[in-house]
């Protein structure tokens, strides 16, 4: 039995240990300066809970922003729970982090993206992605897609 190395779902695990860390400082100290956050999730996940009238409201994704005004933020080991404030109307949110879309901090020009895996291919890898330079040989192959995280697009113009 040949066995692999899944660098996709390490990244992905990495990177959301990262969320978590930066999360539990903010928990235990509070956000520093300038920092907020704009934290894009999957309504539909089967642990995220938030009220029915969000979830109408964002079939499939919600972006929430934690800013001026948060409360009850508990970290835990699979993902967070938050009170925010929509519209003068507290609710409680518990946002698992494997539900978490996008993660950016726009005061640091900081963001992950995570995308899904390719449903073509098991690992979201396929050979076919490769492109070699067939004029010097000099570059390695790259993959054109995957779980790559591009900062460039949270960055100002």
């Amino acid at each position: 039995m040949s066995r692999e190395i899944d660098y996709g779902n390490l990244m992905h695990s990495a990177m959301r240990g990262l969320i978590r860390t930066v999360l539990q400082d903010v928990a235990d100290k509070g956000l520093p300066g300038n920092h907020h956050f704009f934290i894009t999730f999957d309504t539909n996940h089967p642990d995220a809970q938030l009220a029915d009238w969000l979830r109408e409201r964002y079939p499939g994704a919600m972006t929430v922003v934690m800013q001026h005004w948060y409360d009850n933020l508990d970290v835990g080991e699979n993902g967070f729970g938050i009170t925010l404030n929509f519209g003068d109307a507290p609710e409680t949110l518990y946002i698992p982090y494997d539900s978490i879309e996008t993660f950016v901090d726009p005061s640091v020009e900081f963001g992950l993206r995570f995308e899904a895996a390719d449903e073509d291919s098991e690992d979201g890898f396929d050979e076919d992605d490769l492109q070699e330079d067939d004029e010097d040989g000099d570059e390695p192959p790259r993959p054109t897609d995957g779980d790559v995280v591009s900062l460039d697009s949270f960055r100002k113009p």
